[in-house]
């Protein structure tokens, strides 16, 4: 009687982007109360090299696929590292998994933020909520980079403290004197001592030459829109702001259609894009 060979050897690495190459799960950790991040190594294929802002489809078998940005360290591609939020079937199922499991990956996919254009000039990232996933492999880069850029300056903003994202590494981050950070919630707590407001608040106030900077801003469309109008009031040119989009992508390669507008598919054109390239999208629900 034949059997089904292993997951794994039937996910033999392809260089076939639609095509799913198998991972190991090596670690899990609970970030939030619906938000984890899986720690992965490939099987039997090559570290996935990416750069920051992009990212990968992630195969849970037998419940689906979904884009997730990357959220590691790409100096430190051996180890695959994606932050998610438990809001549906196949994202739950992520979450639930345990060490040793395994994930079909499909990927890097899409643009990056915009590392090399930054170098020289002040640096301002402005993350909402989960935004700061996508944000942080370009967190690392700047860090392991800081002589190459001007000022840094990291403002985020989550509802509560129960959804602060990575708590130990903005702690971190906060503690360095090369870099300013601030954090907002949009309700305090007993236990809260800091900022209260939306993060969007905090672009008035921080330090950053606007003529010079580069800006890359990622969370909730509602806050990126205020983002937006918060960095070109201050004088950031509409060109230097880049912004995240993750909507509707289903192939990551363009082919579907689901995540096109105009002539541009998120997942292929982006999901990192020059503002002025998709101000006229913001305002759209679907497209």
């Amino acid at each position: 009687m034949q059997t089904n060979p292993p997951v794994a050897e039937r996910l033999a690495p392809a260089a076939d982007p639609m095509l799913p190459v198998p991972y190991r799960v090596e670690g899990v950790r609970s970030e939030t109360y619906d938000t984890a991040t899986l720690e992965m190594r490939p099987l039997a294929s090559p570290p996935l090299v990416f750069q920051p802002g992009q990212f990968n489809m992630l195969y849970l078998f037998g419940s689906g696929e979904v884009p997730i940005s990357i959220s590691g360290d790409p100096a430190r591609p051996t180890s695959l590292v994606h932050t998610l939020r438990a809001v549906g079937t196949v994202t739950r199922g992520l979450c639930a998994l345990r060490t040793g499991a395994t994930v079909g990956i499909r990927g890097p996919f899409g643009t990056a933020w915009p590392m090399a254009e930054a170098r020289g000039r002040d640096v301002v990232l402005v993350a909402g909520g989960i935004g700061l996933a996508p944000l942080r492999p370009a967190i690392y880069h700047l860090l392991a980079n800081r002589a190459q850029y001007g000022r840094i300056t990291i403002l985020y903003g989550a509802r509560s403290t129960q959804d602060m994202l990575f708590k130990k590494e903005l702690e971190r981050w906060r503690s360095r004197l090369d870099i300013e950070v601030q954090v907002t919630l949009d309700r305090a707590s007993t236990d809260w001592q800091g900022q209260v407001g939306v993060v969007t608040q905090l672009v008035r106030r921080a330090g950053f030459y606007p003529p010079d900077t580069i800006a890359m801003t990622c969370g909730p469309e509602i806050m990126i829109r205020f983002a937006v109008r918060e960095l070109l009031g201050r004088g950031v040119p509409d060109e230097q702001v880049f912004v995240s989009l993750e909507r509707n992508m289903k192939c990551a390669v363009g082919f579907c259609g689901h995540c096109q507008f105009g002539s541009d598919f998120v997942c292929k054109d982006g999901p990192v894009f020059a503002y002025p390239r998709v101000e006229t999208l913001f305002g759209l629900w679907e497209v």
